[in-house]
């Protein structure tokens, strides 16, 4: 996916500034797909040139116009079109798998603390996104639409982060006993 297809994805939900669609990453998308401000305001330009956003020029007193932009009706069509292609199956890239296989390299000590830092992180994300699940999705058998699809990729950033914390917990034991065996 292209920051193009998540910035497009933002519009269609809600029209917005850059500034407001850099807090809607910072705040949902970004845990799923992250970008700079820079990256934002650059890709916006680019989707302006290119017809697939529009935006209205809002005066402010003392400031430069603020532009709010929506999806325009080709960029919609782009969307649907994308939403609808094939997704191909994101390849496993993991510094830490290729760290871990590098182990017998390194102090295990070492090692196995960061496997601790990485564990903390999924457990901080898989208890964000279990906020956000009690929070704003309390009775998920009721969804529908654009709820429901929010809802559903929530869902799988906590089983990602589930996973991960499991996986976590089973190389840090087996990294443990192979330490204390040495």
């Amino acid at each position: 996916m292209a920051l193009e297809h998540a910035i497009m994805v933002s519009l269609a939900e809600r029209p917005g500034t850059g500034y407001e669609i850099g807090r809607q990453f910072d705040r949902s998308i970004g845990h799923f797909w992250s970008a700079t401000h820079q990256q934002i305001y650059r890709t916006l330009k680019k989707l302006h040139a290119d017809g697939l956003v529009a935006f209205e020029a809002i005066a402010q007193d003392g400031r430069p116009d603020k532009k709010v932009y929506t999806l325009s009706d080709q960029g919609r069509e782009a969307l649907a079109e994308w939403a609808m292609s094939p997704t191909p199956v994101s390849p496993l890239r993991s510094d830490l798998g290729v760290k871990l296989r590098a182990a017998e390299f390194g102090d295990l000590a070492t090692i196995i603390g960061e496997l601790k830092r990485h564990r903390d992180e999924h457990v901080a994300l898989l208890s964000l996104f279990s906020g956000f699940e009690s929070d704003y999705y309390p009775a998920p058998a009721d969804l529908t639409g654009r709820k429901l699809h929010q809802y559903l990729v929530l869902r799988g950033g906590i089983r990602v982060e589930q996973s991960m914390v499991e996986w976590c917990d089973e190389v840090l034991s087996a990294l443990e006993r192979e330490l204390s065996q040495g």
